[in-house]
């Protein structure tokens, strides 16, 4: 059984068919292809001023080219409102500015990754416990505040598309579950009523028409709305159908899901499967983290270490997968490029980063480049029998089985093997030659 043959698609999966000394491979499945892959690196030249490095099998390196050279697709950079005092008092909280977030965007297309662009409307950090106005904008009227984000967002991206760094996606606002610029642009408690989420419409869509015009007469960036609710439906459905009544028009949906903080895997995908389904819309994890080291009770039922990441990975990718009608866009993996600093307070992210203390590159970040592949099923023989693998996009897809490729053929899934999942899934058969059989990966 040494003959390998490529024979014409078999219907639009991947599959292998094993037969009379034969082993014949289909090409590459729908499914994955468009995944985004992505990693927030919005601290990464903060780090890199006060010495710290990255490395790739010892030697020091860009990590933006480490990441892409391994699958990443899209990084994603914050944006601060903040002054040049404010980031020069006190930079870990308030650098991220537009002097600062430009040249890492340039850094980040000339590495040929994509480019997210997540909007704060804040001098410093925005979530849902604060979304405090930039300082220069207090004393603005409601009307003038409208104005402002209009012209605001549109010289931020004038700025970006001028220096040749595009963003491909942009998130106006982040986490705003409570809303944005407070006290005008606040929902939820005492401020669910009718006017509060019109003047949060508004300032949305004021923001939006900045972001179309200055990308005119290019198509414009996709627009994210970001909130914290990744477990949490209700608080999904309460937040997203407020604010479609006030017919804001956004590309996708973007949810934070931290495994301490945000319910179990199972609550994330009855969120983002009911979301996707009532809004029809995409949808994307664009924050979340897992620990490297291995200290600590299991989370969500997965104990912490470098293959916990990467197991935690895969789940959020199967997750995501099994999204209806292919709306489970990707994921963002959170503080990628923390690694510890004296004196700087990081809340814990230096041990769930994509590098260890050494600045050495780990496994989960070619684990999240394998998410974003094209699904393809392999075969060989091996000394154990058939070896079957395929790559960690199809997490979520069933290895199943059938004796034809007749009008109607019956797959049944695969229980008569050996399983392992490392940075790519492996199945071994027995080999039982004078008999054919078809293999695919199938969709549930």
């Amino acid at each position: 059984m040494d003959r390998l043959k490529h024979p014409e698609s078999v219907g639009q999966t991947a599959a292998v068919l094993i037969g009379a000394g034969l082993l014949f491979w289909a090409g590459a499945a729908p499914g994955a292809d468009g995944f985004i892959a992505g990693a927030d690196m919005s601290h990464l030249a903060f780090f890199e001023d006060r010495g710290v490095v990255y490395r790739e099998d010892g030697r020091v390196r860009d990590a933006l080219e480490i990441l892409q050279q391994r699958g990443v697709k899209v990084a994603r950079l914050r944006l601060f409102t903040s002054s040049a005092p404010q980031a020069q008092a006190d930079p870990y909280n308030y650098t991220n500015n537009l002097d600062y977030t430009l040249p890492l965007a340039v850094r980040v297309k000339r590495a040929g990754l994509q480019f997210l662009l997540d909007f704060h409307y804040s001098d410093t950090w925005a979530d849902p416990g604060k979304q405090a106005k930039p300082a220069a904008w207090a004393s603005l009227t409601f009307a003038q505040l409208e104005a402002q984000m209009y012209q605001y967002n549109r010289e931020v991206i004038a700025a970006f598309k001028a220096g040749g760094a595009m963003p491909d996606y942009v998130q106006i606002g982040n986490e705003i579950t409570s809303g944005m610029l407070w006290p005008d642009g606040r929902v939820g408690g005492a401020y669910d009523v009718p006017q509060q989420w019109s003047q949060l419409g508004r300032l949305i869509n004021a923001a939006a028409r900045g972001i179309r015009d200055a990308a005119s007469p290019d198509p414009p960036p996709r627009i994210v709305i970001h909130i914290d609710r990744g477990g949490d439906w209700s608080g999904t459905l309460w937040f997203f159908d407020g604010l479609l009544q006030q017919q804001v028009e956004f590309d996708l949906i973007g949810q934070s899901y931290y495994p301490w903080w945000h319910g179990s895997l199972e609550a994330l995908a009855n969120c983002l499967t009911n979301a996707a389904t009532r809004y029809a819309k995409p949808v994307m994890v664009v924050e979340t983290a897992f620990p490297w080291t291995t200290n600590g009770a299991p989370i969500v039922g997965i104990s912490p270490g470098t293959n916990g990441q990467i197991h935690f990975l895969i789940e959020l990718a199967r997750i995501l997968n099994r999204v209806p009608n292919g709306q489970g866009r990707g994921l963002f993996w959170w503080g990628t490029e923390y690694q510890a600093l004296p004196g700087v307070a990081l809340a814990g992210f230096d041990t769930r980063s994509f590098f260890d203390r050494a600045g050495n590159v780990l496994p989960v970040a070619e684990a999240l480049g394998q998410t974003a592949v094209p699904v393809k099923l392999q075969a060989s023989f091996t000394d154990e029998g058939l070896l079957l693998q395929w790559p960690l996009s199809a997490a979520g897809m069933t290895l199943t089985t059938s004796a034809e490729l007749g009008p109607s053929p019956t797959w049944l899934p695969v229980t008569r093997a050996t399983w392992s999942t490392g940075l790519v899934f492996r199945a071994v058969l027995p080999a039982s030659p004078g008999y054919g059989r078809f293999f695919r990966l199938q969709s549930d």
